[in-house]
């Protein structure tokens, strides 16, 4: 017998319930922030909020909305200075400005590879660059996490033109890509690097590629706004060839409302905000530290490099990891739980960001709330 939509749409929930994978929305709550990508509480601050009301007050002709997409009524020249702003920032020639970092992933990797070529890309890669991956055709490869040996022999089985795509931090683990040992092999087998920054944006400077000063090694970046810099949107950076290749053949970005004006200014404020004041990663760092040195040691996903502002509790099973949560958040805590299938089978987890905004006493009490937990 042939099953409706509703009828499979209902089984397939009922089997997420029963398997503690169901989804729900949540409100904003008055919990601790120990969730959030806010790494450096750009969102919440006092001070950037007055700096973008004002600035808006000298553009008082500008619209609500973009009215369009780039290519029809939504582009301007404040967005082609500000991308070109951005690239400089970065050491790149050119950026093409997305509506999200989903967006810019879906749509390079949809575009740029063709049907006979190659991805490799690292097992624990976004699902924006696996999903982009699949529209393109392309032989899609993953090697083990951070496994140079691994990654070197997809490398010698590659076909077409091949592009290896890695995290310089990763969103799960928290922990950093060997960029200077994969940029290498890349080099060694005329492989095209392409390194999503989202998590290492803002937390590590303008990101690892700048901070390890390898650009020129890296076909293309992801440079997130909705992370460090508490915005939306983002922007690929690369060269003028690759920038009006995009123009020309990424669907996400010519069949989408391009960001209003509001947005782009907020995002080029906030821009200089983070330039201006280099001194907030080194607090990031000590506020990380502080909660890695008083986690309970043993339960702990042990990352020597992680130098970042995520930092993970192993707590195999699905609902292990849901009840220990809740008891975190009836203790004012908001600490999210990453359950199967986003990790492996497991590697069920507590996933906790460190902030700014985070005082050194809520760090504390959250690790020795976690202390008493797990006893």
């Amino acid at each position: 017998m042939k099953h409706g939509a509703h009828e499979i749409m209902s089984e397939r929930l009922k089997i997420r319930k029963a398997d503690s994978t169901f989804r729900s929305l949540q409100y904003e709550n008055n919990l601790y922030d120990f969730s959030s990508n806010d790494y450096l509480g750009f969102s919440r601050s006092s001070e950037l909020h007055q700096l973008i009301r004002s600035a808006l007050d000298e553009y008082p002709q500008t619209l609500s909305g973009a009215t369009g997409s780039r290519l029809l009524s939504g582009n301007s020249a404040f967005a082609e200075q500000l991308e070109k702003e951005i690239a400089d920032y970065h050491h790149a020639a050119n950026g093409l400005i997305f509506n999200s970092g989903y967006a810019a992933n879906t749509a390079l990797f949809s575009c740029l590879p063709q049907k006979d070529d190659t991805i490799i890309h690292d097992e624990l890669i976004h699902a924006s660059t696996i999903d982009g991956s699949r529209l393109s055709y392309a032989t899609r490869l993953k090697f083990k996490h951070n496994n140079l040996e691994d990654l070197e022999k997809k490398l010698r089985g590659s076909t077409g033109v091949c592009y290896v795509a890695v995290e310089s931090i990763y969103s799960m683990d928290g922990d950093m890509a060997d960029l200077i040992g994969i940029s290498s092999l890349c080099q060694l087998y005329n492989a095209h690097l392409i390194v999503d920054e989202a998590h290492a944006f803002g937390v590590t400077g303008t990101g690892l590629v700048d901070l390890l000063g390898i650009q020129e090694a890296v076909f293309a970046r992801i440079i997130t706004f909705g992370k460090a810099l508490g915005l939306h949107g983002s922007i690929i950076l690369g060269t003028d060839l690759l920038r009006d290749y995009l123009i020309n053949f990424a669907r996400p970005f010519i069949y989408t409302t391009a960001l209003p004006f509001s947005q782009l200014l907020a995002i080029r404020i906030s821009y200089k905000h983070l330039l201006a004041y280099p001194d907030l990663q080194v607090k990031l760092k000590h506020k990380s530290l502080l909660l890695k040195t008083n986690l309970p040691q043993q339960n702990q996903l042990h990352q020597e490099d992680n130098t970042g502002a995520i930092h993970c509790i192993l707590l195999p099973g699905n609902a292990e990891a849901i009840q220990f949560s809740r008891a975190l958040q009836g203790n004012g805590f908001d600490v999210r739980p990453i359950l199967n299938p986003t990790v492996p089978k497991g590697k069920e987890r507590l996933r906790i960001c460190v902030h700014l905004h985070n005082t050194d006493e809520e760090i504390l009490d959250l690790c020795h709330n976690i202390k008493q937990l797990s006893q």
